[in-house]
């Protein structure tokens, strides 16, 4: 069989890798405009790229709807798809035999909530400044893909930094130890020094994540026990709701960690839950794949460390 003749490969259907990155901004930006100002390209060029892209695929990916563009069915279907191809890439060519941490220059992408954030990541950034200052962590939001279990997605990030019960990699290491607590607003008239079940039953409450599948175990748990929340805000922040819950006179669900070195000055009281809530793992999932990537094997490495340390302060 006669081989392949490379610009075939490199240019698969008229099109090359320039028209993925393309494809990939425009499904993200849904605009002409946001996806050249995120290439860094000009918006005729775009303009050109989608004119391409539409005659390729014999779809529109783009239509007006009044002031604005939407997504054809088509083009969320190619979303998710664009942006494997593009982190696959950009992988690849990011990629180094032997990983040093005094030169590389390799960013870590880890999808995390703003709690994973503001436990591990301060100490995480100074950790890999101090020992390979070429590198970064980029931190991406938890988004329903990334709760998803989809082993396609985890192919594109270097991890996730979540608590067990919300997904299921065959990789993970455990971090630290914590616990879940309710805050109230300090001057909350309507609870005492402790919380009761009926309370839960009749305070107003602040959570995160629409999607059932983001909720905390321990809040799936206290459904179990005959509590039926009544939701007055959804907000996807741990950090936001305590003072969501001031400002509202309600009750929300948080980690210790994250609220109690700030609830003085948030105006919030910590209150242990009136049941025997799960205890909180954290921990960091990966793919199989990165397993003898030297690269992520020192991440793993620093991460470990960072989070002992974080462990043994308390």
């Amino acid at each position: 069989m006669e081989a392949k003749d490379p610009a075939e490969t490199a240019h698969l259907h008229g099109l090359d890798i320039s028209h993925v990155h393309a494809l990939h901004a425009l499904l993200s930006e849904r605009s002409v405009t946001g996806a050249a100002q995120r290439l860094g390209r000009t918006q005729p060029t775009l303009s050109a790229a989608l004119a391409r892209l539409r005659r390729h695929f014999s779809d529109e990916l783009l239509t007006r709807v009044g002031n604005h563009y939407q997504l054809t069915p088509f083009a969320e279907q190619l979303r998710p798809l664009a942006a494997l191809a593009v982190s696959a890439v950009e992988r690849v060519f990011a990629a180094e035999a032997e990983f040093d941490p005094a030169t590389s220059e390799r960013v870590f992408s880890i999808v995390s909530s703003d709690y994973g954030i503001s436990v591990v990541g301060a100490a995480l950034v100074a950790r890999l400044q101090e020992r390979a200052p070429g590198t970064c962590v980029r931190f991406e939001p938890v988004t329903p893909e990334s709760l998803s279990r989809n082993p396609d997605f985890y192919r594109t990030l270097d991890g996730v930094l979540m608590p067990h019960g919300y997904i299921d990699l065959p990789r993970q290491i455990d971090l630290y130890h914590d616990r879940w607590v309710c805050v109230v607003a300090a001057d909350n008239p309507l609870v005492g020094d402790r919380l009761t079940m009926q309370d839960l039953n009749t305070l107003p409450w602040v959570t995160t994540f629409h999607d059932p599948l983001g909720r905390a175990p321990a809040w799936r748990q206290m459904e179990l026990l005959g509590v039926t929340p009544r939701v007055c805000g959804i907000v996807d922040s741990f950090l936001a709701m305590p003072r969501l819950a001031r400002a509202g006179q309600c009750i929300a669900l948080v980690q210790n960690r994250l609220v109690e070195p700030i609830a003085d000055s948030l105006g919030v009281r910590v209150l242990e839950c009136p049941f025997d809530a799960v205890p909180l793992v954290e921990a960091f999932w990966w793919h199989p794949m990165y397993d003898g990537d030297s690269g992520h094997r020192w991440f793993r490495k620093t991460l470990r460390e960072v989070a002992q340390e974080i462990a043994h302060s308390t």
